[in-house]
């Protein structure tokens, strides 16, 4: 456990470590929930650092901040139970402060200092550049401070930012969301969607690169209704073509768009924009009609298929994902068939599946019909046990064929016995590779080219010979040096260069990876 001195306030409130003190005060950021949450919890990363706070890697941080989801089961069980495990520790810990943002706070605001007094701080989604403001007034005031915006007062991307690697960021393009899902609480506690101008998207991205990044993900609760707010229809695939001509950008993704606003004019733009990647992520939901007109998602099955259809036409080699929930309130064992159908039709190589809980708040928490766990269970399953075939399926016709992967700092659950090295492909899928003898070993942010020489559900496997294997070193590993160097103390690359570095997108967790 680490012991601080106690930090004084300058005349303004502000957290200052003292000139003796040896460390800074301590931070540490727990993160729960979608994409949206992991890149707001980059910003609040960066705004402690520049309030002067430093990450933790181990032991007990001075300031722990939960950033919370409020969509998934149990969200508020296990947040609670985190809080409650803390205060002991923060019993015997001075000057420790412990902070509640995202989404739940948003929705639950004064229960949580109900139930968890020893919070000094809440925040909602609309306000985290407060947070460091918020922690000095409740030292300074000895009291918990709660603040909750309505609506939106710095535009996240505007804020200080503390990225978790090197060679990939995501690229906030708007947020909140203006649908009306009945599963959904997202818009009632994110908002309306607000859009970036597309010049400030681009200068960001640009300076990501400039940085060393080499992938970017355009984000948004619905990335190809992007530009309505400012008038322009057409705008996401207008900014797709953009980001083709910024140099150094090797990929773009963007996630998650919604299948009713989803147009040709996006699906020309990534077939003619050599930098945006062959992988679409379309959430279907449902394959039932009836259930996805109740869910009040504005599209049918059949418009769902004909997005893929076309998409396929044009990059016949793409991967498409979904989102898919089991078990919603009056679901049948028809409509659960209609699911499984157009699973089937679809082929798609990967599938997030999620069986339907009550969120309250959504008005289908209120629909009659709500249907036993056992029954919901079991549909669960045998959807799953069919995605996993298809994947299995998808995933061998890759065998034989050469794939670019970009190399990360991650690593397969069995990469410690086989000593693989774990990348993406240009199509997303997730690639567990050796490196061969005599072979140089790439850096994160590197990129090999080599063969599939097996496939399973979850991932492809490669062991090329040397003959097979190709490495390009990028300026996404130099930067990969530079960040190791600056936080590790070792050598710096031999151009001298030790700079900040401030970029990435962290993985996202695949059901049963193994490599």
């Amino acid at each position: 456990m680490s012991m601080t001195l106690p930090v004084p306030l300058d005349d303004a409130g502000s957290m200052r470590t003292p000139a003796s003190a040896a460390e800074p005060r301590t931070y540490e950021v727990r993160t729960f929930g979608c994409q949206m949450n992991v890149h707001d919890s980059e910003r609040i990363s960066g705004l402690l650092e520049d309030a002067g706070l430093r990450r933790i890697e181990h032991g007990q941080a001075d300031v722990v901040v939960f950033n919370t989801c409020a969509v998934r089961e149990n969200a508020d069980n296990k947040l609670y139970g985190n809080l409650g495990m803390l205060k002991a520790i923060k019993e015997t810990h001075p000057g420790m402060q412990i902070a509640v943002g995202g989404c739940l706070a948003q929705k639950d605001r004064d229960t949580i200092l109900a139930k968890a007094p020893w919070v000094d701080a809440v925040f909602g989604t609309h306000n985290i550049g407060s947070l460091p403001a918020l922690l000095d007034r409740a030292r300074h005031n000895q009291d918990a401070q709660l603040e909750i915006l309505e609506s939106l007062d710095v535009f996240p991307s505007t804020l200080p930012t503390r990225r978790e690697s090197v060679y990939a960021g995501w690229v906030s393009i708007s947020v909140g969301c203006n649908n009306t899902c009945t599963f959904c609480i997202v818009p009632s506690l994110r908002g309306k969607e607000r859009d970036r101008r597309p010049g400030e998207i681009l200068a960001e991205i640009e300076a990501l690169v400039a940085d060393g990044a080499v992938e970017v993900t355009l984000l948004g609760q619905n990335v190809n209704s992007y530009g309505v707010e400012f008038g322009d229809r057409g705008a996401f695939a207008k900014l797709l073509r953009a980001c083709g001509t910024i140099e150094g950008l090797e990929r773009v993704r963007f996630t998650s768009p919604h299948p009713a606003a989803f147009t040709d004019d996006v699906i020309d733009a990534m077939a003619e924009t050599p930098n945006v990647m062959p992988q679409l992520h379309m959430p279907l939901q449902s394959g039932s009609d009836r259930v996805l007109k109740a869910m009040r998602r504005s599209y049918r099955s059949s418009r769902f298929l004909g997005i893929l259809d076309r998409v396929r036409e044009r990059m016949p080699d793409a991967a498409i994902s979904t989102d898919i929930i089991v078990g919603f309130p009056g679901e049948t064992d028809e409509d659960f068939q209609a699911t499984l159908d157009v699973v089937e039709q679809s082929r798609f190589a990967t599938a997030f599946t999620f069986q339907y809980s009550k969120r309250p708040g959504t008005p289908a928490a209120d629909l009659p019909d709500q249907l036993p766990k056992a029954v919901v269970q079991e549909r669960f399953e045998r959807l799953t046990a069919l995605q996993d075939r298809i994947a299995r399926e998808e995933n061998a016709r890759q065998v034989g064929r050469l794939v670019e992967v970009l190399v990360t700092d991650q690593q397969g659950r069995k990469g410690g016995e086989t000593h693989r090295l774990t990348g993406r492909a240009r199509d997303q899928r997730l690639v567990h590779f050796s490196v061969p003898q005599g072979g140089e070993v790439p850096r994160p942010g590197d990129v090999v080219t080599v063969p599939v020489t097996e496939a399973a559900s979850f991932h492809l496997l490669s062991d090329p010979t040397i003959a097979e294997y190709s490495l390009r070193r990028s300026r996404a590993g130099d930067a990969w040096d530079r960040s190791q160097a600056e936080s590790c103390g070792v050598p710096a690359p031999a151009d001298g260069t030790v700079r900040g570095v401030s970029l990435g997108m962290p993985a996202l967790p695949v059901r049963g990876n193994a490599g």
